[in-house]
């Protein structure tokens, strides 16, 4: 049986339910006696996720702001123009040019031509697949021949004036044509095929000197041209004309040029 001294108090507690009162002083701004004023912020606090916003917000215009005041020093040239840190560098490491010799000359340049050869070459292996071993290169060369006399080689006696002084007689060799030099900047390989196994020899062992064979190839091709082109009879003729004017200025009025044999 109960005790008779706890038969009027409650067996247990219930929780206070709002009434009508307390609902109107909390619309009114009165503190609700539940929550806690330090944990919770009050009705005129900003809300934490609108101040990171806004932190944000004037971080990144700070940053835009630096980087026009930046810009703008930079167009006054206050300050160096800005780098790429990885921008390709070339670094020079060749040797000063040596001199080897001097060599005095003492030509008359008196025509030169200019020449173009395509060259056409193909190695392969009878019986071999092309796309296993094969080496064709279609290469564009161009290069200048120069006809010249040479007026060192002039024997004694070559010229001869007449006892009046009005003629005169010149005796000079054969005009010569010089080596070819390749034009390096208009000369270019037009198209290359290369099978698999010349590849890969490329990548073991190389051939530095492979581009020189087409090179010299060249080379032969625009010198046998240079002969057949009557290069050296228009150097001939230009000789000629230049020793004839030069020796009627001088009061001659007969100028004999002539060429002895190569």
């Amino acid at each position: 049986m109960a005790r008779d001294g706890d038969i009027n108090e409650p067996t247990r507690e219930f929780p206070d339910y709002p009434t009508s009162e307390s609902l109107r002083d909390r619309a009114e701004g009165s503190p609700d006696p539940g929550r806690d004023p330090d944990r919770e912020p009050g009705p005129g606090a900003p809300a934490s996720g609108g101040g990171a916003a806004r932190g944000l917000l004037w971080v990144l215009g700070a940053a835009a702001l630096a980087v026009v005041v930046l810009l703008g020093v930079q167009a006054t040239g206050l300050l160096p123009d800005f780098r790429n840190p990885f921008a390709k560098e070339q670094t020079d490491r060749s040797q000063p040019p040596l001199l080897k010799s001097i060599r005095d000359l003492s030509r008359y340049v008196a025509a030169e031509g200019n020449f173009q050869v395509v060259v056409d070459v193909q190695n392969d292996r009878r019986n071999v697949p092309d796309f296993l071993l094969n080496e064709r290169t279609l290469f564009v060369g161009a290069g200048r021949v120069e006809a010249y006399v040479d007026f060192a080689k002039i024997a004694d006696g070559a010229v001869t004036v007449s006892e009046d002084g009005k003629s005169a007689e010149i005796k000079l060799p054969a005009p010569q044509l010089g080596e070819t030099d390749l034009d390096m900047d208009k000369s270019y390989v037009f198209a290359q095929q290369r099978g698999l196994i010349n590849r890969l020899n490329d990548l073991v062992a190389g051939d530095p000197n492979r581009q020189q064979q087409i090179y010299k190839l060249a080379e032969d091709r625009i010198t046998a041209a240079a002969r057949d082109s009557g290069l050296a009879a228009r150097a001939e003729e230009n000789t000629r004309k230049m020793l004839e004017g030069l020796l009627r200025s001088l009061g001659y009025e007969k100028v004999t040029v002539t060429y002895t044999a190569p």
